[in-house]
């Protein structure tokens, strides 16, 4: 690590990997064990989990070009060795949660990649980056999948707080899609949402509950953005920093 070259982030923004059926074929076990090794450090290094999680889909058959992109994490974790989470004790516990999903990114089944984050204040405490199961038919229905797996990521979460003391009513989910706000209020007013699994519409149900509530949050300051798409430098640099994100003093 000391001696490679360093990258200032993970991944390029015109970066789109797929099959590469044409490209050269390059060591399996070789790109699997680098997959391995990142898939564990993305445990502490949120900033890197949409570009390992993207890679991490060619391991049955690997070319060239998504083991140079496996060698830009690299890249990118040597020029930031020192970067890590960040947990202030004079934080408060504030939970709040952000949810996005990018639409038809995925080149090779066009499938939406969603992703979520839930903080106490400033604390990172729950991420992921995940291709949904099914191909969603429109933006609104991609960033509804998202928030429905945020909403239950929160509902497991305010039970596990209740057994410390903590009590949480209404916990804000922060998106970036009217559509998905308006959907979640009403359900049923939305004629071509019908196709959507029912055990998406558990969302309205909670709510009405009280359990959450939808905030807007624009797309300029919407922390999940680093989970589901490629950004450029100084975006990536300001939605790490949200993360809560540091050097060590």
């Amino acid at each position: 690590m000391e001696k490679s070259k360093t990258s200032k982030t993970p991944m390029r923004t015109t970066t789109k990997l797929d099959k590469d059926e044409q490209g050269k074929p390059v060591d399996q076990k070789l790109y699997r064990s680098m997959i391995g090794s990142l898939l564990y450090l993305t445990t502490s290094r949120p900033d890197i989990m949409f570009s390992v999680c993207l890679c991490a889909r060619f391991q049955s058959s690997p070319k060239e070009s998504h083991l140079h992109a496996a060698k830009r994490i690299f890249k990118y974790l040597a020029y930031t060795l020192t970067l890590g989470l960040f947990y202030s004790r004079d934080s408060c516990f504030d939970l709040h949660a952000y949810s996005d999903a990018d639409y038809g990114y995925f080149k090779v089944d066009h499938k939406s990649t969603n992703g979520t984050c839930q903080l106490l204040e400033n604390m990172l405490i729950s991420w992921f980056s995940k291709k949904i199961n099914s191909i969603a038919l429109s933006t609104t229905e991609a960033e509804y999948i998202a928030a429905g797996s945020c909403c239950a990521q929160i509902l497991w979460m305010k039970n596990q707080l209740e057994d410390y003391g903590f009590v949480f009513k209404s916990v804000p989910i922060k998106c970036n899609n009217t559509n998905t706000i308006c959907l979640s209020k009403n359900p049923i007013q939305h004629s071509k949402t019908k196709h959507i699994e029912i055990r998406h519409h558990f969302i309205h149900d909670h709510i009405e509950k009280g359990d959450i509530e939808f905030v807007f949050m624009n797309t300029e300051n919407q922390v999940v953005d680093i989970f589901t798409k490629p950004l450029n430098e100084n975006h990536f640099f300001k939605l790490r920093r949200e993360l809560g994100m540091s050097n060590p003093n």
